[in-house]
């Protein structure tokens, strides 16, 4: 029997409701679904999916809209810096984040969710 799907997403954000849609056309039913915003991460949770998703550079949303009022473009952020900008702004988290066991993507590509569940 697979693992549950989870998504972690923003059920009003287009791109997370496509994922959704994606996944369903592909026949993988969504267990649980995660708002970040009205249920935000921990920071122990941030770093459990950064770690199963590759690293907290492949969690991290440099598209987010403070990443450039905060001028963060204009400096080398560690992965602490990363985490702790996750664990306190919902938005620096790359959306949605598809975690199944002990892995996860995230971001929203068909080519990543192909290579995710195998089928490439």
């Amino acid at each position: 029997m697979p693992e549950q799907t989870i998504l972690y997403w923003l059920p009003h954000c287009t791109t997370c409701q496509k994922a959704d849609q994606h996944l369903t056309e592909i026949g993988h039913a969504v267990a649980l679904y995660r708002d970040l915003k009205t249920e935000p991460l921990t920071r122990a949770e941030v770093e459990g999916l950064a770690e199963i998703a590759g690293g907290a550079g492949e969690l991290f949303s440099r598209r987010a809209r403070k990443y450039r009022a905060m001028n963060l473009h204009e400096r080398e952020l560690s992965d602490d810096d990363m985490i702790e900008l996750m664990t306190n702004e919902y938005t620096f988290i790359k959306r949605p984040v598809l975690v199944q066991g002990a892995r996860a993507v995230a971001g929203l590509t068909a080519k990543s969710y192909e290579r995710f569940f195998g089928e490439s």
